[in-house]
């Protein structure tokens, strides 16, 4: 007994040990948030006060010193994190995990995101202010690694630390941008939906004429031949280690509308739960310069920011600038042109895979872009489908554009730099101390043939591919309206030139949330606003609970009549102490599942419910006692619904 007493002991002082040398070793790693650090270029010393939330506050005597400062800091805070960022781009993800992300890094590889920054790259101006402020940014994070502290991560990993270039910054803006693109995720599963069920299973959509987006095309196709792109490249964007785009909201009161008479700017990104988040919150004041902005990890101008002129923000226009192409194929592998049949130019990929053999990618590249067969799972050779998407086929300015919204003088200065970004598609939300409010649509518009749909995969031969691309001034947007406040909640904006931009919009319950409450009063104040954004009223619940509640009939549980009860006296609030939001919320999954999935099978079922369509069309569904979805294929005898 006394023995095993001994062993026991022994063995508790052993783990006790073990567990102290890695506290001990992880508090070495830490951040220094107290000291000195040297960091070479540094023309004056510079201050760094870390608040209580560990927020970095830089005071410099030029912006070239705040910068470096700010590469330096947020390398010591976020390393790992933007190592992570920069190798998502390019495909250099199974260098570090091994084969499990093969699959990510081959799509990434073959969408030429990383050739197209190197392009880039290679297109700035030395001599410009911002090429000068972001190589001082990226010295910063190369001298912490070289002096600071290693993460773990790569100590684990066994991961040698390289320094960072801006050809990496342009990266985490190309995976930015893709992310924000639903067309990817909704095309091909819509397309699969026209092809094996017909155009009226897409009326409840809001796809047809009526909607005044686009007439529709027919074309003949074989059912499920294109679901595969969808649920492949979703599964893709579900596995990033980086958190997805989901959505935002904003809204920026003018001094008519509020009780101080100034403007007051609300901007809430929403973004997917992340641990380190997505943003990095920085102070940096300078005698010329002075912003508190949102960064992404690895990129030396802040997305976000405010300082004592001006505030901006942004939420996801989400409109549509991507597009997939059916190639026709001959027998000799050529590719169908309006001039005829030409060979596919090709790239070649090398992926480094931990533990194992180099993988060599051969990408085929059409006019419209790279082919998406060989790097998606599902995707059949003899059906080649081309990825176009506007974010590489124009020249990329976005580091020029965020260094001058993030350094406007005016009003019209940052009108100038937001009209520098064509991709990703923005609503970029303004307001200033001289009483100015705007929102602005920044991205690369353009109109397609009234015959085309772009909510389809399109034909490659050349009758959809004409496309006039528009004048920045076409953009939709809004400059101190009589409304006195602009907003915006990823809805769909109003026609330009009679033309409604495609796009992959939200419901309009937010955005009519949102303009009532602003219109209702003209003395808003801070408190106001503060209270206003955690509000949690849904204005399209209450509609499609009354169409629901309508089709019950014989209701005799108990349990049953206390929900329905809950429901019938239900505000559409949806607060966390609340029972009815629960069974509201339920109710309306499993409506949906039992209306869609006998016609599109679970899997393409589950990825419909996490795109944007679904949701616009619940409403107009549940309002259309002929929609086709009602029928339950499944009961058909003889080919007649029962």
């Amino acid at each position: 007994m006394k023995r095993r007493t001994k062993i026991l002991g022994a063995l508790l002082a052993v783990l006790v040990s073990i567990a102290l040398f890695i506290y001990v070793y992880c508090q070495s790693l830490a951040p220094d948030y107290e000291g000195d650090a040297s960091i070479k270029g540094l023309s004056h010393t510079t201050d760094v006060y870390f608040d209580d939330y560990g927020i970095p506050h830089i005071f410099a005597e030029n912006e070239t010193d705040a910068q470096r400062v700010l590469g330096y800091v947020h390398a010591q805070d976020r390393l790992w994190q933007m190592e992570i960022l920069r190798r998502i781009a390019p495909g250099r993800l199974s260098e570090l995990f091994g084969s499990k992300l093969l699959k990510t890094d081959r799509f990434f590889a073959a969408t030429g995101i990383a050739e197209y920054s190197k392009k880039s790259v290679a297109e700035l101006d030395p001599n410009s202010e911002s090429y000068r402020l972001a190589m001082a940014y990226v010295d910063g994070i190369n001298q912490y690694m070289e002096q600071g502290d290693t993460p773990i991560e790569f100590t684990l990993l066994g991961i040698e630390k390289k320094p960072f270039t801006l050809e990496d910054v342009y990266n985490v803006f190309g995976f930015m941008s893709f992310s924000f693109a639903m067309a990817q995720k909704t095309d091909p599963l819509l397309t699969d939906i026209r092809n094996r069920y017909g155009m009226s299973y897409l009326d409840d959509f809001g796809l047809d004429g009526s909607s005044h987006i686009t007439r529709l095309k027919t074309s003949k196709g074989k059912a499920l031949e294109f679901a595969a792109i969808s649920r492949s490249v979703s599964s893709l964007l579900e596995t990033s280690p980086a958190p997805a785009f989901i959505g935002s909201n904003s809204w920026v009161i003018g001094g008519s509308k509020t009780a101080s008479g100034k403007v007051i700017f609300e901007n809430d990104p929403h973004i997917g739960f992340s641990q380190p988040a997505t943003w990095y919150e920085a102070h940096i004041h300078t005698p010329g310069h002075e912003m508190y902005g949102f960064y992404l990890a690895g990129t030396p101008f802040p997305l976000l920011g405010h300082n004592h002129s001006y505030a901006y923000g942004l939420t996801m226009f989400e409109n549509d600038d991507l597009d997939l192409f059916h190639e026709k194929e001959n027998a000799n592998g050529q590719y169908l042109t309006p001039e005829g049949y030409k060979n596919y130019t090709t790239r070649i990929e090398t992926i480094k895979v931990k533990d194992s053999a180099d993988v060599t990618l051969k990408v085929k590249i059409s006019r419209h872009g790279p082919l998406v067969n060989g790097v998606l799972d599902g995707v059949k050779k003899e059906t080649p489908v081309a990825l176009s998407w506007v974010y590489t086929q124009h020249p990329n300015k976005l580091l020029e554009a965020t260094y001058r919204i993030s350094h406007a003088r005016n009003q019209n200065d940052f009108a100038t730099g937001v009209s520098l970004i064509h991709a990703p598609g923005l609503n970029v939300m303004y307001g200033d101390a001289r009483g100015n409010i705007a929102w602005i649509a920044a991205g690369k518009l353009y109109k397609q043939k009234p015959s085309v749909n772009p909510n389809f995969i399109l034909k490659g031969e050349g009758d959809d591919d004409w496309k006039e691309y528009l004048d920045f001034a076409k953009n939709p947007g809004a400059v101190n309206p009589e409304s006195g406040f602009v907003y915006s909640a990823n809805n769909q904006h109003e026609a330009v030139d009679g033309y409604l931009y495609p796009g992959y919009y939200l419901p309009h319950d937010r955005a009519s949330r949102i303009e009532s409450l602003l219109n209702a009063k003209n003395n808003w104040t801070a408190a106001d606003v503060e209270r206003m954004t955690l509000d949690h009223t849904s204005v399209s619940a209450l509609p499609n609970l009354r169409q629901m509640l309508a089709s019950l009939s014989g209701i005799r549980e108990e349990r049953d009549k206390e929900a329905i009860t809950l429901l019938r006296h239900w505000k559409g609030t949806n607060a966390t102490a609340e029972a009815a939001p629960v069974l509201y919320n339920k109710w309306l999954f499993f409506y949906l599942k039992n209306t869609l999935e006998d016609e599109l099978g679970k899997e393409n079922f589950d990825l419909l419910i996490g795109t944007h369509v679904v949701k616009q069309m619940i409403e107009r569904q549940l309002a259309n006692p002929a929609s086709p979805w009602w029928d339950d294929i499944r009961t058909k005898k003889a080919g007649k619904p029962q």
